[in-house]
């Protein structure tokens, strides 16, 4: 056999070689290995860590997610929708100043209402409905999972706080506010992903929520001075209420001026 010959053979069985290492890699698509890994971001860390750091049992989940939830076509929001989401989240950060509590457990329903309403799983189904947002918002979701988490927990929390002194229950809530806030403002991300206008909306940037303008003041009433006489010092006016600060969750309320 001549030289020319084998060297046509080596060069068809190369070129066999590669055909079927790529349609292998096809075969495979998305789904495997460091696409997985890509995609997830920290969504394919935490399922290691969940699977006792066995990456295959990972990539298995993660690709099953990812089959049924893959193709998911979601709808955007109406004007008027957007807005009223808008607006129970900004009521629910105002909220949170007194009822920190009460204030995540109402983001945990938002958020459900408004995957909902973008076409994911129902939220009465939390788990299909957290796997379907891991696969189009994996770097937002967990906010999701933490405000779920702690507003399923509250029943727990007060179970354990319920015998401790004084000092201790105050140290408790201190934590457990600060874990609350944490939580809301993780769930922000996913809020405003999930909010804003879509490819085919209506073009406006999406904002997360809107906060209405602080009302004018209202003009200082009080008896007209006299012609030529000083005018009467009047006593200072309240503050103009001011407008919420967008997604500051203060720890505490802060001092009128």
């Amino acid at each position: 056999m001549s030289t020319g010959v084998i060297i046509v053979l080596i060069v068809i069985v190369a070129a066999v070689l590669v055909v079927a290492a790529v349609l292998a890699l096809r075969a495979r698509g998305p789904q495997h290995g460091g696409s997985l890994k890509r995609r997830f971001g920290p969504e394919y860390d935490r399922a290691v860590v969940r699977h006792d750091g066995d990456t295959k049992a990972a990539e298995r989940e993660l690709s099953e997610r990812v089959r049924r939830h893959g193709s998911l076509h979601t709808r955007p929001l109406e004007p008027a929708e957007r807005e009223r989401f808008e607006a129970r989240w900004t009521a629910a950060q105002e909220r949170f100043v007194d009822s920190p509590r009460e204030a995540v457990g109402e983001a945990d329903r938002l958020l459900a209402e408004l995957a909902g309403a973008r076409g994911y799983p129902d939220g009465a189904q939390y788990e299909e409905q957290l796997a379907a947002l891991s696969v189009h918002h994996a770097h937002h979701v967990d906010g999701y999972r933490r405000v779920h988490r702690v507003t399923h927990a509250h029943a727990q929390a007060q179970t354990h706080t319920a015998g401790a002194d004084s000092g201790g229950a105050e140290t408790a809530a201190a934590s457990d506010t600060e874990e609350l806030r944490e939580a809301l403002v993780a769930a922000r991300a996913l809020f405003e992903q999930l909010v804003r206008p879509g490819r085919h909306d209506d073009g406006r940037p999406g904002t997360g929520a809107r906060v209405a303008p602080a009302p004018a003041p209202a003009a200082a009433s009080g008896p007209a001075s006299a012609p030529g006489s000083t005018p009467a010092s009047t006593p200072a006016s309240e503050p103009a209420a001011r407008a919420p600060h967008g997604w500051s969750l203060g720890k505490r309320r802060p001092k009128e001026s």
